[in-house]
């Protein structure tokens, strides 16, 4: 939006002092103090050992540390706008702090750079994605750099770099050789794995002796087994992208995010992660990190983990028996009928040549036969998101499959549904209805004129025209071997539990939302797996020293792709193009023959899983992480987990937005207890504390058609009360939004730099709220940052001179005390992330030096390091002016004197018979006796009690006296 200019820009005028602090003075102190920083190595942290181990590796490990980081960024085109640096600037003034406290900092930036836009760019450029993400990463790093922020340039490192991936293709193959041992609790080697199987300390599958299997037989067995093995799954196929994708890239819409293109479910073979081996671990460890409670519930329920009974349910005709899983084993008796996921193996067992008898027409979709209906429903289905499926307000679809299933404790048939609110992705993809006790049970056997039989007796005043789901005695629940009726719930689950199981026809059991991750993409711009097939198609893991299989160049990078609709279509892909790359020759120990490659590759999440991990030791060649480096900067009791009970080690600080509260970081999560339980890392944790930053927000503007117009185009025009707005002569209206390229609203940092400077760029953004809130974006408000540091230039420094103002003699009274209060506010404000009232304090002593005729330099020395982690380079330059030879990175922060931290007077408060009748100034050591003594003299007080008695009075020196009267 159009902004008048600031009146001490770039530019200037003939009337502005030589030495004031302009715009124009403040980049060419950024960029000096920049290029200083750089030159000098000043944030590069030591580590205690592996290749950057020094001579004072014994003094590196006795000092505290401190690692954090921000999330991943991904290196989009667009660069940077001022939402983004948000979070980055935060952590650079911890980080800044941190250090002069005296820690030993670990803060550094990299890239999260492979993933589907830089490949869709190449598609439609012809230019590799490496070119075009590395020239990203370069604007990043430059806009970055001019932020002040200090990084351990050092560390920075890109998920496309062939270093770094060659250990994600490394931990991929410990994930791969390991398999995990539920007596144990843990992953263990597969080598292990063979051993028990061998000595029978782990049974096959059907339960013969190991070397009574086939060599085929066992590596069945053990590929059965693997933490990351392949499989044919339901996956998310979308032909007009020639791509698998994954659930998080689905829209509600059931569209591809990208391209909005229709997504089919498929079983394909693809490469999976066990991480639901790890399902309670990832639940009961988030009980000792020290992240929001709302991120925690979001893992909780991703997780679902939930305790009930799974139920068989014989299916007539075909002997099958159809397993379901229920939080609800008391209510078996409901149970009216069944509904299967579309995607079921059972379906076409149980579809007939024509519908039976008694079938309704609302049971059939329109369809002449069962077949039909199932395989239009399922086409259908497939069509359709998870999301978009499980949606509670959509109308209830499905069809009869024809089939009946008999109700184990009833004997009564009940007819078997497909419906696509049923996932094969969630319990036994069944479920057993049971409409009495049941929201959506109820609203589809409305729908479909299905029996409803209550099974818990509704409270008293219940709509009948409703079911029942609270708490109350069992009804309609009983037969010749079992009665629930007149239980409470909890006892008639646990009833119903060991009836199910003394008959054999269920058992009690705990189920979980979370399914094992999909770990393949039909893409070209990834990780290679480091797998082979040979020409039995049986995978080898290739050996650590044929790492990294590098991504070989390719003419064309896009995956085949077919009509949007073509559900039947198969993934190629662009790796299955490069032949000469997929057919190679290798001798894996018995000889040189010829293998596959894996043309799929790894998700973009693969890079994210552990980078945490590599930047404690990047130089390493010979290793992922030294474990003395992982030790030292993530190993429990250590840094901010000290003394802390039960600590699971990891990062002292985890920064970044809450939209990655789930997936990324149950992903790292689960990488690094594989890792941990393997005895690569000592560590049990990857993020011991998470903070999540608000958002910046803007005014966007749309024109009559309702769509987005250039924000900073827009003119503003006020009359009287009323404001309106135009671009380019139209009216347009104003609304609110986050920040971002599809509302046209974005401001860049190198604009608000080049204007203002990135000291005044960072004071705003630290300003302007709570660090953990969403804050408006209001271009005009950034001149009181600047004016905040023009006042604290000229404070030091003599505009039209040069020369410095201060003065050795001490601080008068007042001033001192002000300091000290700052010096304690602002350190506390520093600690618990209140930047924006740290800026406040600082204003408030800065304004208070302005007014005083020369500024004492034991004022003004602790005022500029106070403000250094905010405002870096202007710090300094001042720390600079003043004398000092050293940067004030590492100075000492200021410590406030505690005598002038004790308030002279403080307010006491004087009630009578609970009523406030007087407020006194007195010392703030006032005696008991003293106190009670000026509240009985008080004119006031004495006027409230009258002519009554003074039977007592409790005195809480120097805050509080209460006067009874009676």
């Amino acid at each position: 939006m159009t902004d008048t200019t600031s009146t001490t820009g770039a530019t200037g005028n003939s009337d502005t002092p030589k030495h004031r602090y302009t715009a124009a003075l403040a980049g060419e102190i950024e960029r000096r103090w920049q290029d200083n920083w750089q030159e000098q190595g000043t944030f590069h942290a030591p580590n205690p050992s592996g290749p950057w181990a020094g001579d004072d590796a014994a003094t590196v490990q006795a000092m505290e540390k401190f690692f954090l980081q921000d999330m991943f960024p991904y290196p989009s085109g667009a660069g940077l706008h001022v939402g983004h640096p948000l979070g980055f600037i935060a952590t650079d003034v911890i980080a800044r702090y941190q250090r002069m406290t005296g820690k030993n900092v670990l803060y550094t930036m990299g890239f999260d750079a492979f993933g589907l836009p830089a490949e869709q760019y190449a598609v439609r450029t012809g230019q590799h994605p490496r070119k075009t993400t590395e020239e990203n990463i370069t604007t990043y790093r430059r806009q970055l750099r001019q932020l002040g922020l200090s990084h351990d340039d050092r560390r920075s490192f890109a998920t496309i770099d062939p270093d770094y991936y060659k250990w994600t293709q490394w931990i991929f193959l410990q994930i791969y050789n390991a398999w995990y041992d539920d007596a144990a609790g843990k992953a263990r080697p597969i080598s292990e794995l063979v051993d028990a199987f061998a000595a029978g300390e782990v049974a096959t599958a059907d339960g013969r002796a190991w070397a009574e299997l086939t060599d085929a037989e066992q590596r069945a067995e053990i590929d059965g087994r693997r933490l990351a093995y392949k499989s044919a799954s339901p996956v998310n196929w979308a032909p007009g992208l020639g791509t698998v994708v994954a659930n998080e890239e689905v829209t509600n819409e059931g569209l591809t995010e990208v391209g909005d293109f229709p997504v089919f479910k498929r079983n394909l073979p693809q490469w999976m992660m066990r991480i639901t081996a790890y399902a309670d671990r990832l639940i009961d460890d988030l009980d000792r990190l020290d992240w929001p409670e709302s991120i925690k519930a979001m893992q909780r329920n991703w997780i679902g983990r939930s305790t009930g009974a799974a139920v068989e349910f014989p299916v007539e005709r075909t002997g099958h028996l159809i397993e379901v899983f229920t939080t609800r084993p008391d209510t078996v008796f409901g149970a009216t009928f069944m509904v299967l996921a579309p995607e079921h193996p059972l379906v076409d067992e149980l579809v007939p040549e024509a519908w039976p008898e008694g079938t309704k027409p609302v049971w059939t979709g329109g369809a002449a036969t069962p077949a039909d209906a199932v395989a239009a429903y399922r086409l259908e289905a497939s069509r359709k998101s998870d999301v978009e499926r499980q949606a509670d307000e959509k109308s209830k679809t499905g069809v009869f499959t024809g089939g009946f299933a008999r109700n184990p404790l009833t004997g009564n048939a009940i007819p078997v549904f497909i419906a696509d609110y049923v996932l094969m992705g969630y319990g036994t993809g069944a479920i057993m209805a049971v409409p009495g006790q049941d929201a959506r049970d109820w609203d589809y056997a409305k729908a479909f004129e299905l029996p409803i039989i209550r099974t818990v007796q509704p409270s008293e005043g219940h709509d009948m025209d409703t079911p029942f789901t609270g708490d109350g005695p069992a009804i309609n629940s009983s037969n010749d071997a079992i009665s629930l009726d007149g239980m409470g719930v909890a006892d008639a689950k646990a009833a119903m539990i060991a009836h199910l199981e003394e008959h054999g026809i269920g058992r009690g059991t705990i189920n979980y939302k979370l399914r094992d991750w999909l770990f393949s993409r039909q893409r070209y711009w990834g990780e290679p797996f480091p797998i082979v097939y040979d020409a039995d198609g049986v995978a080898h893991a290739l050996p650590e020293s044929m790492l990294p299989v590098e991504l070989p160049e390719v003419a064309d990078y896009s995956p085949k792709t077919y009509e949007p609709d073509d559900a039947d279509s198969m993934p190629e892909s662009p790796l299955d193009r490069a032949t000469d790359w997929v057919e190679v020759e290798l001798d894996l120990g018995d000889g040189p023959k010829t293998y596959r490659r894996e043309t799929n590759v790894m998700p973009q999440w693969a890079g994210s899983c552990w980078y945490e991990m590599r930047y404690t030791d990047p130089e390493n060649h010979d290793r992922f992480v030294d474990p003395g480096c992982e030790q030292y900067w993530m190993g429990p009791g250590r840094g901010a987990g000290a003394g802390v009970a039960n600590d699971p080690g990891g990062i002292d600080l985890y920064v970044g937005g809450v939209e990655h509260a789930v997936l990324h970081l149950l992903y790292a999560r689960f990488w690094h207890k594989v890792l941990f339980d393997l005895g690569q890392v000592s560590s049990e944790e990857p993020f011991r504390r998470l903070f999540n930053q608000g958002y910046v927000q803007a005014y966007a503007f749309r024109d009559h058609r309702g769509q987005p117009v250039p924000a900073a185009e827009v003119v503003e025009h006020v009359d009287g009360d009323t404001t309106t707005y135009t671009w380019e002569g139209q009216t347009v209206t104003r609304e609110y939004g986050k920040m971002g390229k599809s509302l046209k609203n974005v401001v860049t940092p190198d604009e608000m730099c080049d204007q203002y400077g990135a000291d005044t760029f960072r004071v705003y953004e630290m300003s302007m709220g709570p660090l953990d809130q969403s804050r408006p974006w209001e271009t005009r408000a950034v001149v009181g940052s600047q004016r905040f540091l023009q006042r604290l230039w000229r404070n030091v420094i003599e505009e039209e001179t040069g020369e410095l103002r201060v003065t050795d003699d001490a601080p008068d009274a007042d001033t001192a005390k002000l300091l000290a209060k700052t010096v304690d506010g602002v350190r506390r404000d520093f600690e618990h992330f209140g930047f924006n009232t740290a800026v406040a304090k600082l204003i408030e002593l800065n304004n208070a030096v302005t007014r005083l005729a020369a500024p004492p330099r034991a004022v003004v020395e602790p005022l500029v390091q106070m403000v250094a982690p905010l405002a870096p380079h202007i710090a300094e330059e001042l720390w600079q002016r003043l004398g000092h030879e050293q940067t004030v990175t590492f100075e000492a922060f200021p410590d406030a004197d505690p005598a002038l931290l004790v308030d002279d007077t403080v307010t006491c408060v004087v009630q009578v018979l609970g009523k406030v009748r007087d407020r006194l100034e007195v010392a703030a050591d006032v005696s008991d006796a003293d106190l009670e003594a000026a509240a009985l003299a008080s004119e006031r007080v004495q006027s409230a009690i009258g002519d009554k008695q003074v039977r007592k009075v409790i005195v809480r020196a120097p805050k509080l006296v209460n006067i009874v009267a009676g």
